[in-house]
């Protein structure tokens, strides 16, 4: 781990716009957990127990979770379901390590010929297995984390190979931090049969956790999609509005709504050593899976943690759009003695 850093500093060099095209594995952007998705969907800097952070970035990796395991569900639209396991822990010698798994199904579907006659059912899934490694110099952790994600349609299987890497800074005096992650920067090995190879969804994210002194508050803002600019999608079917000579105006490019699209917030309201809540909002998440002139409240998410001795369950509601949304559950627990800086 100590030749990381250069690593760390090289990596971004690959983040490279994608503008125009297609991702592969796009579930490699999905919410791991239910805590990650109070925030927001995504975070580069609030540290915690649960083990399944380290999937966020590899720098979240940190003494409170030492042998902690994690399984986390959710259920998305009809049959589709991910579910999330995560262990993390320590050697005396090489370092901190952080194990995943990462599974969705999309549940059996019906597979018919050019004539219309069913030919059966068909499965489709894909999955995710990480391995991640941290290392702490001072006030700085640096991590690393390399996936084998595998993507399949009825016995077709698609392979790629992506690393996370991400820094953190914490002073040690202080409930802030301040982290940094390249997410999924890597190729794709094996393509669907008589596909071209696409991109992965490559992310660069930049965020920061406080807690003001004397508050029960902690927030967390974090800046996604930092290697491109314009990620507004302007729909070339859409209907425009009509002007005072009834002249169609399709929607432009809007400087203001292109920002905000690059940021997510979220609190939390620690309640005891044991309970908080947590509310989060990505506006990027709210723009596209809203109705036509619906919100419904796509973007918006609720949370709640309980602790209860060595057992640890945190549940979060999140709106995907008008027509439904998704509730996740994440229950991890430590086997050993659970480390003082768990009090809030």
């Amino acid at each position: 781990m100590k030749q990381l850093l250069p690593f760390l500093l090289a990596l971004p060099l690959a983040a490279q716009a994608q503008i125009g095209g297609r991702a592969a594995f796009p579930f490699l952007t999905l919410p791991p957990s239910a805590q990650v998705a109070a925030l927001g969907g995504m975070t580069a800097s609030a540290r915690s127990a649960d083990p399944t952070q380290f999937f966020a970035s590899p720098a979240l990796l940190n003494a409170d979770m030492d042998h902690a395991a994690a399984v986390s569900y959710v259920s998305y639209v009809s049959d589709i379901k991910q579910s999330t396991a995560a262990y993390a822990f320590t050697t005396e010698k090489r370092g901190r390590f952080g194990l995943g798994l990462t599974y969705l199904s999309y549940g059996s579907l019906e597979s018919y010929d050019a004539a219309g006659n069913s030919l059966g059912t068909f499965s489709v899934n894909e999955y995710a297995l990480t391995g991640a490694d941290s290392y702490t110099k001072g006030k700085f952790t640096f991590g690393l984390a390399a996936k084998l994600a595998v993507s399949g349609i009825a016995g077709n299987r698609a392979v790629g190979l992506a690393a996370d890497a991400g820094v953190l800074y914490k002073p040690s005096a202080q409930d802030f931090t301040v982290g940094l992650v390249v997410k999924n920067a890597g190729y794709m090995l094996k393509p669907y049969t008589a596909s071209a190879r696409e991109p992965l969804p490559l992310d660069v994210q930049l965020g920061t956790t406080v807690k003001p002194e004397h508050m029960p508050l902690r927030f967390t803002f974090t800046a996604h999609h930092l290697h491109q600019w314009n990620i507004q999608y302007l729909d070339p079917n859409a209907r425009g509005t009509l002007d005072a000579n009834n002249v169609e105006v399709k929607p432009s490019f809007n400087w203001g709504d292109n920002l905000a699209r690059h940021f997510t917030a979220a609190a939390e309201l620690l309640l005891g050593k044991g309970l908080s809540l947590r509310a989060g909002y990505n506006h990027l998440q709210a723009r596209e899976l809203r109705l036509d002139n619906v919100g419904g409240g796509a973007g918006f998410s609720f949370g709640a943690m309980v602790r209860i001795s060595q057992f640890q369950l945190d549940y979060t509601y999140a709106t995907l759009q008008a027509a439904g949304s998704s509730n996740y559950f994440t229950l991890s627990r430590r086997f050993g003695a659970a480390p003082s800086s768990l009090a809030h």
